[in-house]
């Protein structure tokens, strides 16, 4: 299932208790599905988005990170995120915007370096005291497939990505290429 062509307006409340609207009057929206807290390939993408987000912010996106676990599940590992998360165990979003699971999340190959980098990296931030170990039973399980969509300030779908693999997503420099091609049909 595709996400939608329009995005009705709604507030969303993140982790941290700011509230967040989606479609953004002023701005464009990435708005990221991820998988479960602790996700080490999703903390892999999340880190290499807060590294560039003051380029993403120059050029006029907000980011949104939507995860399908609970609050409580994500703020120990994106509480030091400069980004906007939203917990969404029920997975009414992911319905919403047609993002999937299943087995080829962890079973395609060409999820399999990333998996690797992102394992090496997370054991380093665990053994450092930067982050708690990924949870054993992750809320949601493990299957989850990312997706991104842009959203423009009148709720229009810009432009979507649903990932056939875990780390099947959009890069920041992917991200970026996308604002000029957009930047005619902005309102």
């Amino acid at each position: 299932m595709p996400s939608p062509a329009t995005v009705p307006a709604r507030t969303l409340d993140t982790v941290s208790g700011a509230r967040v609207p989606v479609p953004h009057p002023e701005r464009l929206v990435h708005l990221q599905f991820r998988r479960f807290a602790g996700c080490p390939v999703c903390n892999l993408h999340l880190r290499s988005v807060a590294n560039r987000l003051a380029e993403i912010e120059a050029v006029g996106i907000h980011e949104v990170v939507v995860f399908h676990s609970s609050a409580d599940a994500l703020r120990p590992y994106t509480s030091d995120l400069p980004l906007d998360v939203v917990a969404d165990p029920s997975r009414i979003l992911y319905r919403e915007f047609g993002v999937e699971r299943g087995p080829r999340a962890l079973l395609d190959p060409r999820g399999w370096p990333a998996i690797a980098r992102a394992i090496t990296r997370e054991l380093r931030a665990v053994r450092r005291g930067d982050r708690p170990a990924p949870p054993a039973h992750p809320e949601g399980g493990r299957l989850g497939l990312p997706a991104d969509v842009l959203i423009a300030p009148d709720g229009r779908v810009l432009a979507a990505k649903h990932g056939a693999h875990v780390d099947d997503q959009w890069s920041v420099d992917e991200l970026l290429a996308l604002v000029p091609a957009v930047a005619e049909d902005r309102p």
